[in-house]
């Protein structure tokens, strides 16, 4: 890795934890179900899938999750990493199929929908209990909401990440 890629990588690897830390600041919102988080730091990650090699973005959600490892546990990682790399593959699934003619918003709640799919499917897994899958209509429904949000963050603060990196 070049001198100037290491330096990017960990100033969005440290931008995700301290998103990540702010965000466990606030209590849960009343509205939203059991286990629903806005995800900041996700932004960090969709700005690394549009404007930075896709590997970086792998590693990214794989310190991510290390991350998350160390403040949560090793459960949490587990999920963390699932929706992460999932979201991920989805999101550039689209991106090649449509090229330019998707917008962020409708990346970002892919992201977060599959982000969810794919936790509730290790959550599955690890706990042998199909029966998690019946929240699954709950937590697309979160999706699509935290979603739209993030991807509204993301298209908001993109001029100002150009302008950084």
């Amino acid at each position: 890795m070049r001198t100037k890629n290491i330096a990017l990588c960990g100033l969005m690897i440290s931008l995700i934890i301290v998103l990540s830390i702010i965000e466990s600041l606030f209590p849960a919102f009343p509205f939203l179900p059991v286990g629903v988080k806005l995800g900041l730091s996700n932004v960090v990650i969709m700005h690394s899938i549009f404007f930075t090699q896709r590997r970086y973005t792998i590693l990214l959600a794989c310190f991510k999750s290390f991350f998350v490892f160390l403040t949560r546990g090793l459960t949490a990682s587990l999920l963390s990493f699932a929706g992460g790399i999932l979201s991920i593959f989805i999101i550039l699934i689209f991106v090649f199929i449509f090229k330019e003619k998707i917008s962020y918003i409708t990346l970002s709640i892919l992201g977060a929908v599959f982000h969810n799919i794919g936790q509730i499917t290790v959550l599955c897994i690890i706990t042998n209990n199909y029966n998690i899958f019946l929240y699954c209509p709950v937590l697309i429904i979160s999706g699509v909401f935290l979603g739209t949000i993030t991807g509204i963050l993301l298209k908001t603060i993109i001029p100002v990440f150009k302008k950084i990196f």
